[in-house]
């Protein structure tokens, strides 16, 4: 073969593998979009079976509203205890109460913290541990509405078994309907759906 039909060759290979990368970041990029409108539609709405007892209820620190919706449900008895995930060290629950105008005397006894979780990874082993010791099996989660498909994928993996229930809070600031008309709710749910990627591809590792 000459040297001429060589190069000819190499180059034919060369335009195929360099057609086929490009099919591929294009299938990638198309994949990724399509997941995160699929993402987008997994976010709730509404309240899933809002008056449904459960052992706990359990609120992941970190947002607007999630303490006072846990609190909310602890004092219409929709649970026994109230399990707040991801507190700071020395924070107390009669702080906690105070700062969010109820008072401790009346629930202090069925606030508990945990003061370990760092991420929502963290929040899920860090429940897990505590409903554990507390022999419980049903959860009824609160966080925020965004955050919640995450959640779920974490909680799910760190307790297979147990009965959760979303219970998920509407920060005001957090435009889901509308979400492409509000720049910071688009950086929101794309930084979101990276991190919820990331977790359900570790955890289908683990």
């Amino acid at each position: 073969m000459t040297s001429f039909r060589v190069r000819r060759l190499r180059k034919r290979r060369s335009r195929r593998a360099a057609r086929l990368l490009l099919t591929l970041m294009l299938l990638g990029i198309f994949a990724c979009i399509a997941g995160f409108f699929w993402f987008i539609e997994q976010i709730p709405r509404r309240i899933e079976q809002p008056e449904t007892m459960t052992d706990a209820i359990v609120v992941l620190t970190g947002g607007t509203g999630r303490l006072a919706a846990g609190l909310e449900l602890l004092a219409q008895g929709r649970a026994s205890k109230l399990f707040i995930s991801g507190v700071y060290r020395g924070v107390e629950v009669a702080e906690i109460l105070r700062a969010s105008l109820q008072s401790p005397k009346e629930l202090e006894c069925c606030v508990e913290l945990g003061h370990v979780a760092i991420d929502t990874r963290g929040n899920a082993n860090e429940t897990r541990q505590w409903m554990a010791a507390e022999g419980y099996s049903s959860l009824r989660l609160v966080t925020a509405s965004y955050h919640m498909p995450r959640s779920r994928s974490e909680f799910s993996r760190a307790m297979p078994d147990a009965r959760l229930i979303a219970h998920p809070v509407f920060p005001p600031n957090v435009h889901i309907e509308d979400w492409l008309r509000w720049p910071g709710t688009t950086a929101l749910l794309i930084g979101e759906y990276s991190k919820y990627l990331v977790a359900v591809v570790r955890n289908q590792g683990s």
